[in-house]
């Protein structure tokens, strides 16, 4: 197996400072080098529908909900983990590119309703299929078995995170 940076950063550290344990960094170092890598790559598939990050979080949000593919702002900040000022600015801004639509929500006279439009369905259907098979590319050299098992090994040091609030 060949040795990457976490192994070097790792290696450096036991010498500088032997006295600690630094057997987290082999883990959530990668984890972390790897998150930053998939966002760019994201990023950049993203770009190719017209779309930032922030942009398929909300729409796919909307399309995940099932038909009609309607949220509450409330619903729509707890699936994407931002503030309610910044879901207010995202909608705005997704409403007049015509991916969304705002209605009065018909449970809540105060309320309303985030709704995908057609166009903001192509936009995240499409940019669902090529991400998919471009992170089905970076897959690829890891059998289905190690697939399940590293899934499987990442949900449980994710669990504990999904329930707390973020800052």
């Amino acid at each position: 197996m060949s040795e990457d940076d976490v192994d070097r950063i790792v290696s450096a550290w036991r010498r500088e400072r032997p006295e600690l344990d630094v057997t987290p960094l082999e883990i959530l170092s990668r984890v972390s080098r790897l998150a930053r890598r998939l966002d760019l790559a994201r990023g950049a598939a993203f770009s190719e529908h017209g779309l930032d990050s922030w942009e398929f979080d909300v729409l796919s949000a909307l399309r995940r909900a099932g038909r009609p593919y309607e949220l509450s702002p409330g619903q729509l900040v707890a699936q994407t983990l931002v503030t309610s000022g910044t879901m207010t600015n995202r909608v705005d801004r997704l409403l007049a590119r015509g991916f969304v639509e705002r209605h009065p929500d018909p449970r809540d006279r105060r309320g309303v309703i985030v709704r995908l439009t057609p166009a903001g369905m192509q936009t995240v259907d499409s940019a669902l299929d090529d991400l998919l098979t471009h992170e089905r590319e970076l897959l690829a050299d890891l059998p289905t078995d190690e697939r399940d098992a590293l899934a499987a090994q990442l949900r449980v040091l994710l669990t504990p995170f999904e329930g707390a609030t973020h800052p």
